[in-house]
């Protein structure tokens, strides 16, 4: 009797598909960070000079000049030492690149500018000092900050619950009834009025009360609630709906009431996400015109209550430096400038505040 071998077959070895073979994927190697930042440097220079020989200098065709050559030799170089696939990702990696770059572009130039043109009033003055009774130098915008940060603050105060107790409403209890669908839809179309309208709406409502004339800063913070509130209820409604529905479940499996579960359980799983959020709906507000134009006035002196009288605001005072400024006009346009560069630094204390809170109060996923 002859043995029966069992045993099965060896698998057939893919094909190469290298060139100059049969077809595996395997590639012949990988580029170096050095190779690439060789095809940078030579992109950027040979960029340079094509544009300054053809057309002089220019940052931006020497860019655009310089972002062409790159993908065009890293799709090369790629090609031949790695082959087809990893040149196309590397280029597409590329082109994502650019992109991003002429994205941040804009943003970059505006800092710049506004910084470089308003440091120079950046001093004690500007600060400490209010525009009563001070023609050409001198003067400052602590009046507009101060009203800033009070209307600012008095729409926050008015907003935040409403919206975040409305988005609570709309995940947890709302179940896609009449109602919910209806404050949804309001929400929508809130969220894309002009700000004029917004103005004109509470100027209305209080010259109902107050008689015609009347300019007051709880006037424009209520024009600003009523553009801040949408931005609040979307963000808020998104990510609270990315709170798993385990945890939920959880929390009434152990006999927790609703109550206490989306306040103990949801809203902490979220808070980051909701910081976030209202940190950008007052971004949002904070330098708005055309509502406190029409709201709230203008005013070359102090005031600090906002239920009597007009207030100054920073969007305000940055606006009337431009549009009326006095002789010479130099000055009125530094402080335009340094109100500008002010608004922006706040906008940035209140994000480096919200990635505070997300940091501090969001849940601890570790042991």
């Amino acid at each position: 009797m002859t043995a029966t071998n069992t045993e099965a077959p060896a698998p057939p070895r893919p094909p190469d598909r290298r060139p100059g073979g049969t077809g595996s994927t395997r590639d012949h190697g990988t580029l170096t960070d050095a190779a690439r930042w060789a095809v940078l440097a030579a992109s950027v220079v040979l960029g340079v000079l094509i544009t300054t020989l053809a057309w002089g200098w220019s940052a931006i065709a020497a860019g655009a000049v310089s972002a062409v050559l790159y993908l065009i030799g890293i799709y090369t170089l790629s090609r031949v030492v790695e082959g087809h696939r990893h040149a196309v990702d590397r280029t597409v990696t590329g082109v994502v690149t650019t992109m991003f770059l002429i994205a941040l572009l804009p943003l970059v130039s505006v800092v710049w500018e506004v910084a470089s043109m308003g440091i120079s009033r950046f001093d004690a003055e500007f600060f400490t000092w209010s525009m009563r009774g001070v023609m050409g130098e001198g003067g400052g915008a602590y009046h507009a900050i101060m009203g800033t940060l009070i209307i600012t603050g008095l729409t926050t105060l008015i907003s935040v619950p409403i919206g975040i107790f409305a988005a609570i409403y709309l995940v947890e209890y709302g179940n896609r009834n009449a109602l919910s669908k209806g404050l949804t839809f309001f929400v929508d179309v809130m969220t894309g009025i002009p700000s004029i309208v917004a103005g004109l709406f509470a100027i209305a409502l209080f010259t109902l009360f107050f008689g015609p004339g009347v300019r007051m800063g709880i006037i424009g913070a209520v024009a600003l609630t009523v553009l801040m509130i949408p931005v609040v209820v979307r963000s808020t409604e998104e990510m609270l709906r990315l709170v798993p529905n385990e945890l939920r479940e959880a929390s009434y499996a152990l006999g927790v009431p609703k109550w206490l579960t989306i306040s103990k359980v949801v809203l902490p799983t979220a808070i980051a996400g909701i910081a976030t959020g209202v940190t950008l709906a007052i971004a949002r507000v904070i330098g708005e015109t055309a509502p406190l134009l029409v709201t709230v006035g203008t005013t070359d002196s102090m005031n600090l209550n906002p239920f009597d009288g007009r207030m100054q605001t920073l969007p305000i005072f940055a606006y009337y430096s431009y549009a009326t400024p006095g002789i010479p006009k130099e000055p009125y346009f530094e402080r335009m400038w340094a109100a500008a560069l002010t608004l922006i630094l706040i906008v940035m204390a209140l994000n480096l505040a919200a990635r505070l809170i997300s940091t501090f109060f969001a849940p601890k996923t570790g042991r």
